[in-house]
């Protein structure tokens, strides 16, 4: 198990629980043209011993690749000959305890839009051999759905256009951000197919973009509290776990905090299954299966998405949140009263008639909304729903159906989800276990019986004895003399 961390000035941090958030410095290398040095991010080192420290406890590494593109004067760019980009009116916080964004005062930022051509895709294709990644220097699988320019010239030759975001980097910051155009061609080439797109014809280039490699742990060593199973107390967060995005590495950043504090207190893990939050679909993806390209979530990867929607996420998180002490009891009642505000008016949609159908048989319409109910009903339209819980009770009620069969899914799936397989079970004495499901299991040591039965080469018919096994209160746990009684990687 872990111990702590040993610093390159030979300090050691002793702790009983670790988490490595290393995003693109583990191993990392930087590659623009014939450039390349390591690191992590432009003018910042690399972290390369801890992935020999990794390797040494056999965690096993892959390599992936991203990219960024060239950061541009704000002052060289002729904005006038752009169209603007406006956020969204009213901008939407991303907490629920927000109550007022900051920039509903200032006033939001405008981006502006422009797009490649003709000429900036032969400037790209005439000098793509000098690309490191054409080359062959960079071994990495980039992310699929943010490829560089170079690569989108290429792999889709009858595109005549690209469209390009530029964003201001903040308020007081003189870089803007142009994204679209990510790309590791040499600075000279960037800034000279820059000056074709409309708006940059005299752009000034602040840093030339380029591209990133790093490794990361395959990810079928990560268990779903994102403890990696080899090394006890060690936990892993962000593109460490194959995954790009901030909002992605953000929510593994809570998971394993919570879970490394928990481990550290000799408590419980949290293990969040699919049905509960796009945090649960995300790791279980990335304990299921091995990304060969980085991951990123997306709405059409949950199989339960009718549930998980961005309206209900206080209702359907609170629960959680209060038992790990990650909410205070103002928000706690805030949630409560509106829970209370949106199940009143369901009852009143079920009870009222007009014209003969009650008010939920009228919002079932697709053309009829809450709005037009509240003004022929005063007892709706007293309950003085937001616009956000107008929206959370047309779903729940135009979406019932589908919402109950989701239901039914859900609650097969949680009999074997949180039926939880005892830190000691031993897995070598387990009569008529197949070899492989015996191997893969003892090295993986999965938290629950959901997780077990998404192990690689793990089949149902082993799922099934394990569960009947768990349910014999005298089924010996582990024998003091099987293979792997001391654990792996202990």
């Amino acid at each position: 198990r872990v111990a702590g961390v040993r610093l390159a000035d030979g300090a050691l941090l002793q702790a009983p629980a670790v988490v490595l958030t290393t995003g693109t410095f583990l191993g990392g290398r930087l590659f623009a043209g014939e450039w390349e040095e390591r690191g992590g991010r432009y003018g910042e080192r690399a972290a390369g011993a801890i992935s020999a420290s990794l390797a040494g406890f056999g965690i096993r590494l892959g390599r992936h690749k991203t990219g960024t593109p060239p950061r541009l004067a704000r002052g060289s760019i002729d904005f006038a000959r752009l169209e603007q980009q406006h956020g969204d009116d009213p901008p939407q916080p991303f907490s629920f305890r927000t109550r007022e964004l900051p920039v509903a005062r200032a006033g939001q930022m405008v981006c502006w839009h422009t797009h490649t051509n003709a000429t900036t895709h032969a400037i790209i294709r005439e000098h793509a051999h000098l690309s490191p990644m054409f080359q062959g220097r960079i071994q990495g699988t980039g992310p699929r759905y943010c490829p560089s320019v170079e690569d989108k010239v290429v792999r889709f030759a009858d595109k005549q256009s690209h469209l390009i975001f530029l964003e201001p980097e903040g308020r007081d910051s003189d870089e803007i951000y142009p994204n679209g155009i990510s790309t590791s061609l040499p600075a000279e080439v960037q800034e000279r197919f820059l000056r074709t797109i409309a708006g940059l014809e005299e752009v000034r280039v602040l840093r030339p973009g380029y591209a990133v490699e790093y490794d990361y742990v395959i990810t079928d060593q990560i268990r779903g509290d994102l403890q990696i199973a080899a090394l006890a107390g060690l936990f892993a967060a962000g593109q460490i776990n194959g995954t790009s995005g901030y909002e992605e590495a953000a929510g593994q950043g809570l998971v394993a905090g919570v879970n490394a504090a928990r481990f550290a207190q000799d408590e419980a893990p949290v293990v969040i299954d699919r049905a509960t939050a796009y945090l649960g679909v995300m790791i279980d993806d990335l304990c299921r299966v091995n990304p060969t390209e980085p991951y990123r979530m997306f709405t059409s990867r949950a199989e339960f998405r009718l549930l998980l929607r961005s309206d209900n996420a206080d209702r359907r998180l609170l629960p959680l949140a209060q038992r790990l002490g990650l909410v205070d009891a103002g928000f706690a009642a805030q949630v409560a009263a509106k829970e209370q505000r949106v199940r009143a008016a369901q009852r009143l949609c079920d009870t009222v008639r007009r014209d003969g159908r009650t008010l939920t048989e009228w919002l079932r319409r697709p053309e009829v909304g809450v709005e037009e109910l509240e003004g022929a009903c005063e007892s709706l339209a007293a309950i003085a729903l937001s616009p956000a819980e107008r929206s959370e009770l047309e779903a729940e009620i135009k979406y019932a159906g589908y919402i109950a069969r989701q239901e039914v899914e859900v609650a097969r799936l949680r009999r074997l989800e949180h039926k939880r397989i005892p830190p000691e079970f031993d897995y070598a004495l387990v009569p008529g276990l197949s070899a492989e499901s015996r191997q893969r299991l003892s090295q993986r040591r999965p938290l629950t019986l959901g997780e077990a039965s998404r192990v690689q080469g793990v089949r149902q018919p082993d799922v099934q004895l394990l569960l009947v096994l768990l349910q014999k209160s005298d089924w010996p746990k582990r024998s003091p003399d099987s293979p792997d009684a001391a654990g792996v990687g202990r």
